[in-house]
């Protein structure tokens, strides 16, 4: 290959930014970064948006390095065989790779009145939106959050730490992901809160109307405003684009991070299944997942073979509002040990985390490549084993 090699970065979130910097480390490189918005945002902090504590944006000049071209706009489709994309404004932008780090939204439940009565948070005009409709309404007037992941918790708690009536909707278990030790230190900080904690099998929603959340164990709840945060969903550009995805639309690939369909597209975050066992949805793996994909396209740019993924996990870091939260330490493979710092220390531990990892991304601008070491999962290859045992069966009856 001569001359410059044309590399696109689809999506500015942390991972398509940790990839467009670590791109940079070659000077025959040109990196493009397409994103709808013109600012960073940092979606770590969209419930503090909501809350009032914070606007959660950040100048992309803080955190792109110099070399990477930003060029805001939205990628409608992506023609593999072309090697080009097209815009929404209605030009097209021609690569020699790309790396597709769309992210992650809304989903789109199937629940009557969702669509109609609920305010989602998944991106930043959402957030602003609900923003503005929950400092309209009176401090008195119920808000139900459902959905207790990570999201739910941080926005009931954000919202009854400013003196809202909040009622949390499990619709299972409070914080799936937590140690039972670290969810019973959670639902004593939301109490404190004033938050009313519904958990439980029979507490799935069934329908949404424009005062009331309906329970499956025929409850009604009262609610002025309602805000969905259970579960999140993918774009679906790789679907639309002809590339092979998995069940929710995220990009299959193989272990380097590689689309199974063609080796000039690689995909990194939340947009991504390698080996169709996708890494959990969040900042902690979009950071890691961004420069390895990065080094894929470099790998391939030297002629050389591109290095298996890896990624792996420390725990996870929430906010109880602004003065409390907890840190529930994790094994590498990303699940929850006994282990976890709680009240104060963590909420200062979860800022301190937030803070850090916009300083990450603007470290790896100013110092391409800096970063090389990650958390390792060592259980990933027994995973993969497995799951090729499993699927070989199958491949044999069908043969």
């Amino acid at each position: 290959m001569t001359g410059k090699t044309d590399v696109i970065v689809i999506g500015g979130g942390y991972a398509g930014v940790m990839a467009a910097n670590r791109l940079t480390q070659r000077d025959d490189v040109t990196v493009t970064l397409i994103n709808p918005r013109s600012t960073f945002v940092e979606r770590l902090r969209l419930h503090q948006l909501v809350g009032g504590s914070d606007d959660a944006v950040v100048d992309y000049r803080r955190i792109l390095a110099d070399g990477v071209r930003l060029l805001v706009d939205t990628v409608t489709r992506i023609d593999a065989g072309g090697r080009g994309v097209t815009l929404a404004s209605g030009g097209t932008v021609g690569y020699d790779y790309l790396i597709y780090a769309v992210g992650s939204g809304s989903a789109h439940p199937r629940v009557p009145g969702v669509a109609e009565f609920t305010y989602p948070i998944a991106t930043l005009e959402e957030a602003q939106r609900l923003r503005t409709v929950v400092a309209a309404v009176p401090a008195t007037a119920p808000v139900t959050v459902v959905g207790a992941g990570p999201t739910g918790i941080e926005t009931a708690a954000e919202l009854a730490e400013a003196g809202h009536a909040v009622t949390l909707v499990c619709g299972g278990v409070l914080g799936p992901y937590l140690h039972s030790r670290g969810r019973r230190s959670v639902a004593r900080w939301l109490a404190k809160l004033g938050v009313t904690v519904l958990d439980g099998p029979d507490t799935q929603v069934t329908a949404v109307t424009r005062d009331a959340v309906q329970l499956s164990d025929g409850r009604e709840v009262p609610s002025q405003v309602t805000i969905w945060t259970a579960g999140f969903g993918v774009p679906d550009l790789a679907r639309h684009s002809g590339l092979s995805t998995d069940s929710m639309g995220r990009l299959l690939t193989d272990e380097t991070l590689t689309s199974v369909d063609d080796v000039r597209i690689v995909a990194a975050g939340d947009s991504a299944a390698p080996s169709d066992l996708p890494y959990r949805m969040g900042c902690q793996s979009a950071v890691q997942l961004g420069p390895q994909a990065a080094e894929t396209v470099l790998s391939r740019i030297a002629g050389q073979q591109p290095k298996p993924v890896d990624v792996g996990f420390a725990g996870q870091c929430l906010s109880l509002g602004r003065r409390a939260g907890i840190f529930q330490f994790a094994h590498r493979n990303d699940t929850a040990m006994r282990l976890y710092l709680g009240g104060r220390p963590a909420a200062k531990l979860k800022e301190f985390v937030v803070k850090h990892t916009v300083e990450q991304l603007a470290y790896e601008a100013r110092k391409p490549g800096s970063r090389s070491l990650w958390f390792k999962d060592d259980q990933r290859q027994q995973q993969l084993r497995a799951k090729c045992r499993e699927t070989r069966p199958a491949a044999e009856q069908t043969a």
